[in-house]
């Protein structure tokens, strides 16, 4: 597993990846090495380029969605087997040793480290991680099909998890974890209430595509009240209308890692035991568990393919809401 490969890097935030030839990672001590076949584009890694999420490791190489294929295992390694497809999401280590890790809360781990963020991601043609923090993933799938469920699918699972039990589920941004998410609840019978931008036709009539029964702009008020809303848009003013569109004992979620600051908003908003929490981050468990229901429900990932040195065009289609569904990169030469 010597020698280089393609890859793109930050220098630092608030400036474009940079298409650079960087040596070839070798896995350590209980760690695998991947040739990668997909990597999905997150509006995390956007709040990582544009310096809203402190500290990464830089020079760094984004990228949490990574589907690919085992290529080497470090020193004691004998599985997962060579030549096996395998997934990476953005948890890629936790101690396991601090009260949340011994309390099954490993996202909330003391000392974690997350892929694309303080330890090198997928945006790549070769990486490597630690073994114990990839899932199986079939071989016959379309890889850039499955990238957007090791983070888009995962965290809006986990999301809609902890808003509880629901019948009536407000989705707000209907980006990629929604349309995966809305594909999951609707197949178990759950109504959906899709939320885009103001005047955003075309994304109400992806959503309604996808079994949502009502969709509107985050200014609009659904027909019915709502059991939980979740919010996928980095948008603080919309925890607010949220709250407004619950019914009494209601929950909102945020489901982002990163959003703008929450307005003020009179008590009568939360009053009847409304409540407001977030997610952070998800577990192994988790993964696990959402991705034999994905892969059970017949999810369909609607995912357009960039090449690999192309992820700035794809992180600008990301962040002017261009896209539908999610973006993927795909390395053109596997070295």
């Amino acid at each position: 597993m010597a020698g280089s490969m393609h890859a793109m890097v930050l220098a630092r935030p608030g400036t474009p990846l940079e298409w650079r030839e960087v040596e070839r990672p070798r896995p350590g001590p209980g760690e695998i090495g991947l040739r990668v076949e997909a990597c999905g584009v997150c509006r995390t890694d956007l709040h990582i380029l544009d310096g809203e999420l402190a500290d990464p490791v830089l020079p760094l190489i984004p990228g949490h969605e990574i589907v690919g294929r085992v290529e080497g295992l470090g020193a004691g390694m004998t599985v997962p087997a060579i030549g096996q497809r395998v997934g990476i999401g953005w948890l890629g280590r936790s101690c396991g040793c601090c009260g949340y890790c011994e309390e099954d809360r490993e996202n909330l781990c003391d000392a974690p480290l997350f892929t694309g963020y303080t330890r090198d991601g997928g945006y790549a043609e070769h990486c490597v991680a630690d073994a114990r923090f990839v899932f199986p993933l079939p071989d016959a799938a379309d890889p850039v099909a499955l990238a957007p469920l090791l983070c888009a699918g995962l965290i809006g699972y986990r999301t809609l998890r902890l808003a509880g039990p629901a019948r009536r589920i407000g989705i707000y941004g209907f980006g990629a974890a929604a349309h995966l998410l809305c594909q999951f609840c609707t197949s178990r019978g759950q109504e959906v209430y899709a939320f885009t931008r103001p005047g955003d036709t075309e994304g109400q009539a992806f959503a309604r595509s996808l079994g949502a029964v009502w969709a509107g702009g985050s200014d609009s008020s659904p027909p019915v009240s709502l059991d939980v809303a979740l919010i996928f848009a980095p948008v603080g003013a919309l925890v607010p209308l949220a709250l407004r569109r619950v019914r009494k004992g209601g929950t909102v979620v945020c489901g982002g890692i990163h959003m703008s600051d929450i307005p003020a908003f009179p008590y009568a908003d939360l009053w009847e035991e409304r409540s407001i929490r977030s997610v952070a981050n998800l577990t192994r468990a988790d993964g696990r568990d959402f991705l034999a229901r994905a892969l059970e429900a017949g999810i369909e990932t609607h995912a357009t393919a960039y090449p690999l040195q192309s992820a700035n065009e794809a992180l600008e289609d990301l962040r002017s809401g261009r896209l539908q569904g999610a973006a993927v990169l795909v390395p053109l030469r596997q070295s």
